[in-house]
């Protein structure tokens, strides 16, 4: 500054040059704060106008899988529904905490139910599931999107920096989680098969061509044999988007048979800077969501002193809820040779559970059912490629 003001001659040793350095900082001190605000609060609309944008695009895609030409009512269903809302139970007294939030769970799947089934009656109960999960990831962007814009309204009526910074500092996650948002509502309505389906995808290579029983509501469960041990594989029921409760299957199976191990197979979060399509082994159940089916697996093998394995295949938690990138799918491989390795180490004749965890979009039962998504991922692969390289 000294030396831009040297330049323009105002630092003489006389009073003018000192007054006008003098007007010229408080000047500065005053509204350079103000010029700041403005700039991050200019961002933060850009923003806020960008993710509505995508809720509508998203909301009006999801109307048009309801019906092409949509009526009036259709469209003040549709928009009525994506204000629903989820209160969790109170926290204060955690005693029945899991049962509490499992009724809320369940409260809240059947309005879900309810409502698709009121607008699309005729169709197929995968093509409902799909529509359900749409609507889900529609209705967690809708609402992203008011909170963002909830946040800028209060920066401007405020006029507050440290509110305006707070969210400018956590801009680049809620951009990603957006967009990911978006491109899931319609990735899952249309029953793609997603990044969070690699637990399903291997519980079907593993059924083969062997006949499936749906043992809970939207669970089904093949017997298979694996070098002497029988292996009791459960994933949610497909292709259509579910993800069941693998949980109370899991504690129905225990219940009735004597089993000496529960594996769990499922996506996780990736640190950056850590490959996707990376496997891990470790213990503990791998699951994610509310923790209410985790809990019912937790509670029943402590009791029976089970040991619990659990094999991960990485991905950021854009790519779990995006069409499932090659780099996830050709993971399988490494998984299925943990898989057994865990297996093995039980004596020939034990009874061993396997859990596909995730969400089951556009996967099936069985084997034969994979060539659809392993077509899907190949023809996807091909062009987000295409458009990387285009740009």
């Amino acid at each position: 500054m000294e030396i831009l003001l040297a330049q323009l001659g105002l630092l003489d040793n006389n009073i003018y040059s000192i007054v006008i350095y003098a007007v010229f900082f408080v000047v500065l001190f005053l509204f350079y704060p103000r010029l700041m605000l403005s700039q991050i609060i200019w961002k933060l609309e850009k923003t806020a106008l960008v993710m509505e944008e995508m809720s509508d695009k998203s909301k009006i895609f999801l109307l048009k899988q309801v019906s092409k030409t949509p009526d009036a009512k259709t469209k003040e269903l549709i928009n009525s529904f994506f204000e629903f809302f989820f209160i969790p139970p109170a926290s204060l007294d955690p005693m029945g905490s899991v049962k509490r939030l499992d009724h809320l769970l369940k409260n809240q799947k059947n309005r879900f139910n309810h409502f698709v089934n009121r607008m699309i009656p005729k169709q197929t109960d995968d093509e409902k599931a799909n529509l359900t999960m749409g609507l889900a990831a529609g209705i967690s962007l809708y609402d992203l999107a008011k909170v963002i814009r909830h946040f800028v309204e209060l920066a401007k009526k405020t006029k507050s920096i440290q509110i305006a910074m707070i969210i400018q500092m956590q801009l680049p996650l809620i951009e990603s989680m957006s967009k990911s948002l978006y491109k899931g509502s319609m990735a899952l309505a249309r029953g793609q098969p997603i990044g969070d389906g690699i637990g399903p995808y291997v519980a079907a290579t593993l059924i083969g061509d062997k006949k499936t029983v749906e043992i809970e509501e939207d669970v089904v469960m093949a017997k298979i044999n694996v070098d002497g041990r029988n292996v009791f594989v459960l994933k949610a029921r497909g292709p259509g988007g579910r993800i069941g409760a693998p949980g109370k299957a899991v504690e129905k199976i225990i219940k009735k048979t004597h089993v000496t191990k529960v594996i769990t197979v499922d996506a996780a979060a990736k640190l950056e800077g850590e490959k996707t399509g990376s496997v891990a082994e470790g213990v503990g159940v791998a699951m994610g969501g509310p923790g209410v089916e985790r809990s019912y697996i937790e509670n029943i093998v402590t009791d029976k002193d089970i040991p619990l394995d659990s094999v991960i295949v990485k991905m950021s938690q854009e790519e779990a809820i995006t069409p499932m990138r090659k780099s996830i799918k050709d993971a399988v491989p490494k998984v299925l040779e943990a898989v057994k390795e865990s297996i093995e180490m039980e004596k020939k004749g034990s009874n061993i559970i396997l859990v596909g965890v995730g969400n089951t979009s556009g996967v099936g039962d069985n084997k034969k059912a994979l060539d659809k998504v392993d077509e899907f991922v190949e023809k996807n692969e091909k062009k987000i490629l295409a458009q990387k390289k285009k740009k």
